[in-house]
């Protein structure tokens, strides 16, 4: 039997909960753009996971919530929108040949995330894992284009397919409404020591930048 949307986002949520006490914060540097999945995320509103969240926590429970969405999308997609099924076929078929697929197969903490860190200024990659995916990618044959015709119908049948996400996306906003107090009670025992930890380090490495133990410098002459 299918489960209903109730059960599988309470089922996401649970799942999420359970990672939560592995998350520590990021020590590497962060990065300038934003994730797109994540930023501005109705999904994390209604969760009420807002800015001053770390990505890390909010990223968790956003892909896993985006799984459910795209799993109503491609059973409404599979039963109502043959042109774009039929697309999507020929898409996953032509990703199956890929020799290199980095990005499939990620936990939900990983999932979506950018394949490569930041470059330092000055210091180039000699080679990224997405420019390898890009490679494999551009070897294999590009799909037969379409005509006008289908193009226009493919068009129309997409429209459709974004309506039944936003329906979709909307029921599960007010879905997770129903699990706040429990995801903020969860943020409170596991994310918010771990935050007020490292303020406080870095309140005392900036009250005392210099080793204590260590002898102080010469005055100059």
């Amino acid at each position: 039997m299918e489960r209903s949307l109730e059960t599988q986002v309470s089922q996401a949520v649970d799942a999420w909960l359970r990672w939560l006490p592995r998350w520590e914060p990021a020590t590497h540097r962060g990065r300038v753009a934003p994730c797109r999945r994540c930023f501005g995320s109705p999904v994390l509103s209604a969760a009420g996971l807002g800015s001053d969240i770390p990505h890390g926590v909010q990223h968790g429970l956003s892909t896993r919530i985006k799984t459910i969405v795209d799993h109503s999308v491609a059973e409404y997609t599979a039963l109502n929108l043959p042109m774009l099924q039929s697309e999507l076929d020929q898409q996953s078929a032509r990703n199956r040949a890929r020799s290199y697929r980095p990005a499939e197969g990620l936990d939900p903490e990983f999932e979506g995330l950018p394949l490569d860190p930041e470059p330092m200024p000055g210091a180039p990659f000699l080679f990224t894992i997405s420019g390898l995916a890009e490679e494999a990618e551009a070897a294999v044959p590009a799909l037969p284009p379409l005509s006008d015709d289908a193009k226009a119908a493919l068009r129309q049948e997409v429209g459709l397919a974004d309506d039944y996400a936003n329906m979709v996306g909307r029921e599960v906003c007010t879905i997770l409404l129903h699990h706040r107090l429990r995801i903020q009670a969860a943020i409170t025992e596991y994310v918010e020591p771990q935050i007020a930890a490292m303020l406080e380090e870095l309140t005392r490495s900036l009250d005392a930048p210099f080793d204590p133990n260590e002898p102080p410098a010469p005055p100059h002459p």
